[in-house]
């Protein structure tokens, strides 16, 4: 299948981080691709690639960038299967490649041309299409997200020298947050808390520590929980995402078209940030189709996998989604 030797292709670059020279190849290879499926190709004021056919009010797409020693399906599939659906469809239609998603949706969040609507293919990142035995999902939500960094400070001392009794170990009460993050997420049904990177101070084995910088990332299906869980846990967020809902009517042709293939249409709330949250909280409306994470579900890991069955079908269904959706 010609999508998935490209996929292999831009695979082969390596990490993409966000405006990287690796990320810049992706995008040429992409830009190259668009011409070939008859649009017009521009990069605006964001670095965002975006190709077009008329007057395109309808857009697919994704992002290009990756994690360090990420999958090769993660935002890549989105913008790959969107060109395949442009280039099957005669529909004024728009494919845009998002710069910068991983690290904080650089591209999407400077995007100043906006679409009336928009639809994103993308990977599930998890089981649960796996676990049911179903290739594509329809995303209802995209969950909240509230990520900061919280400082915490002891007294340095000596490891063996420093009684137990009184010391300030700032490592400690990093732990205490570790533990108070997991309880809160457990408590509070269907969010989600996680502490990924501790930096420790001096960072001496023998050197009770005087500083832990410990980060938090949490995330909930509506503002109200994600709010609790933010309290829950004691952090001030330096960056909020609001959860979103996608829009209905887009939902339902996405819906249509997978019962037209006698396929069900189950509906997932996306614990993923997406480049279609950014755009729903802009006023676009948006529209997610998930396609079946292999592997166990898992992603931003070179296991990261989705069968080619599954992936067929999704350009086949968003071609089709498209098409009605630009009429």
């Amino acid at each position: 299948m010609r999508l998935l030797e490209r996929i292999e292709e831009v695979y082969a670059i390596g990490d993409r981080v966000g405006y990287s020279p690796e990320e810049d190849r992706a995008h040429e290879l992409a830009a190259g691709w668009m011409r070939e499926a008859g649009l017009d190709v521009e990069v605006d004021a964001a670095g965002n690639l975006i190709g077009t056919r008329g007057d395109a009010r309808v857009w697919t797409g994704s992002h290009l960038d990756s994690v360090p020693n990420g999958g090769r399906y993660d935002g890549v599939l989105g913008v790959l299967a969107g060109i395949e659906a442009a280039e099957r469809i005669d529909a004024p239609i728009g494919v845009v490649a998002f710069r910068d998603e991983e690290r904080g949706f650089g591209g999407s969040l400077g995007l100043v041309r906006k679409p009336d609507v928009y639809v994103e293919v993308h990977i599930e990142q998890g089981p649960v299409l796996l676990r049911r035995e179903e290739p594509l999902g329809v995303v209802s939500a995209i969950v909240g997200l509230a990520r900061g960094e919280v400082v915490l400070d002891g007294v340095a001392g000596h490891a063996g020298t420093t009684p137990m009794e009184g010391r300030r170990d700032a490592l400690v009460d990093a732990a205490e947050l570790v533990l108070r993050a997991r309880d809160a997420a457990l408590s509070i049904p269907g969010t989600v808390a996680t502490v990924g990177e501790i930096v420790v101070a001096p960072g001496a084995v023998n050197v009770i520590p005087e500083r832990a910088t410990v980060s938090v990332d949490v995330r909930a299906p509506d503002r109200e929980r994600l709010d609790a869980l933010v309290a829950a846990i004691g952090f001030e967020p330096q960056m909020v995402t609001e959860p979103v809902a996608m829009d209905e009517e887009v939902r339902a042709v996405l819906r249509e078209e997978l019962e037209r293939r006698d396929l069900p249409a189950p509906e997932l709330v996306s614990g993923a940030g997406h480049d279609a949250g950014v755009l729903t909280a802009a006023g676009v409306r948006c529209g997610m189709l998930f396609v079946r994470s292999g592997a166990g579900g898992v992603s931003h890991s070179p296991d990261e996998h989705s069968d080619p069955e599954d992936i067929a079908l999704a350009v086949d269904v968003l071609a089709a989604a498209l098409s009605r959706l630009a009429e």
